[in-house]
């Protein structure tokens, strides 16, 4: 995750994005390293949410085209695990995807969203807002300490 740091805001948007997609990465580390170095807050908190929300973007399209593919050959989730956590996000609507910034379950969500055809802008919004909501109470503490 250092080698991030190394770029900059640049690199923050990519550890951010990155770290929105199924990959197993972290842009928390990135963050505090660029606001510790004296990086103006506003432009990593901007690079970081804006990275992130485009990633999970991403998710939300593979959700949206090939859904089915992806959980079934790639991901070799059977029905039987799929179906639970759709009716899941069924059941509390879209507006758990203010919670997408949450690891593990962050993903899921995304995806699931463009499995049942949300309307995308309103993924956006409530996207936007839990992952700025993240991204500011992460670089109070940061700044804070």
């Amino acid at each position: 995750m250092e080698i991030f740091s190394h770029y900059g805001l640049g690199g923050m948007f990519a550890s951010a994005f990155l770290a929105a997609t199924v990959l197993p990465l972290s842009s928390e580390v990135v963050l505090g390293v660029l606001l510790a170095h004296g990086l103006d807050p506003l432009g990593v908190i901007g690079a970081a949410t804006l990275g992130n929300v485009l990633g999970a973007a991403v998710n939300y399209g593979l959700g949206l085209a090939g859904s089915s593919f992806l959980l079934k050959k790639i991901f070799r989730l059977s029905p039987k695990e799929i179906d639970p956590a759709l009716d899941r996000f069924k059941k509390y609507g879209a507006a758990c995807l203010i919670f997408s910034w949450v690891p593990f379950i962050g993903d899921p969500l995304t995806f699931a969203a463009g499995m049942l055809k949300i309307r995308f802008r309103l993924f956006l919004v409530l996207v936007f807002l839990g992952k700025l909501g993240r991204y500011l109470v992460l670089s109070w503490a940061v700044l804070s300490f």
